[in-house]
Parts: C-alpha cells; sequence; structure tokens
C-alpha cells in the first residue's frame, strides 16, 4: 500500500510546505507510516527504502499533534486512494504502576532487625566444637 505520485498530487494540500533541506519527502513519509500500518512493525523495524525510522517517527508525531494526519486519511477517503481508517489504543501491562499496597503486599512495620545496630560487648553465639561419633 504506497501512494504514486499521481495520488499524492490529490492529497497534497492538506499537507504542510516542506521548507529547507529536508531528507525525507512529504510522500515518502506518508508511505512510510502507511507501511507501518499496514505491517503493525516497529518504527526500528521500517525497511531502509523508507529513510531514516526516527526522522519518519518525529515527523508522523508532530503531524499527529498537529491534525495534520486526520486531514490526510480524511482525505485519503475522500479520494478513495485509501480505504482504512487508522486506530489505535495499546494499553501495555508493564508501564502501568501499582503502589506495593494496592497489590495486597505486606505492609513494612518499623525497622528490620538487619537495621539495628549490632549491640557491643561479646557476640551472642558461641562456637561448641563437637567430635563426630565413632562407628
Amino acid at each position: 500500500m504506497e501512494l504514486t505520485e499521481a495520488q499524492y498530487e490529490r492529497i497534497a494540500p492538506v499537507l504542510p510546505v516542506q521548507r529547507g533541506t529536508v531528507r525525507l519527502s512529504n510522500l515518502q513519509v506518508l508511505n512510510a507510516i502507511l507501511y507501518v500500518a499496514e505491517h503493525g512493525c516497529k518504527w526500528r523495524g521500517l525497511p531502509e527504502r523508507f529513510g531514516n525510522w526516527h526522522t519518519v517517527y518525529m515527523r508522523m508525531n508532530r503531524w499527529s499533534k498537529n491534525g495534520v494526519l486526520d486531514r490526510v486519511f480524511t482525505q485519503l477517503q475522500r479520494e478513495r486512494i485509501v480505504r482504512i481508517k487508522v486506530e489505535a489504543v495499546s494499553l501495555d501491562s508493564t508501564i502501568v504502576k501499582v503502589h506495593p499496597d494496592g497489590t495486597g503486599a505486606l505492609k513494612k512495620r518499623g525497622p528490620r532487625p538487619s537495621d539495628a545496630p549490632a549491640p557491643a560487648g561479646p557476640p551472642s553465639f558461641i562456637w561448641l566444637p563437637r567430635m563426630p561419633a565413632r562407628p
């Protein structure tokens, strides 16, 4: 699922104008975003033909925050170029931190015995050497 130059020209007005020297054109970035959406790969897994994955990700993130991606996908559907609607919700349980009290863990009550200072004086244990019994 890649856009051609002719398809890109039909949606180009909704994209921001590129200024200065840029390494990746808006068409390349759009094709990379569509590739990730279609294949569900990680950004780091983006093939090299799309350019640097970090550059693509940063531009996609900026477009997402500015509402450009919503306009692009609306225009893609309006022009009947792409018939998808990208919606994603992700929740990873490894990032949801729960306080130990919320997990049913026992509460700490005062200092641990190992934290108490050792009393001065003779040791509290005695070594008693024993001879093994003879058979």
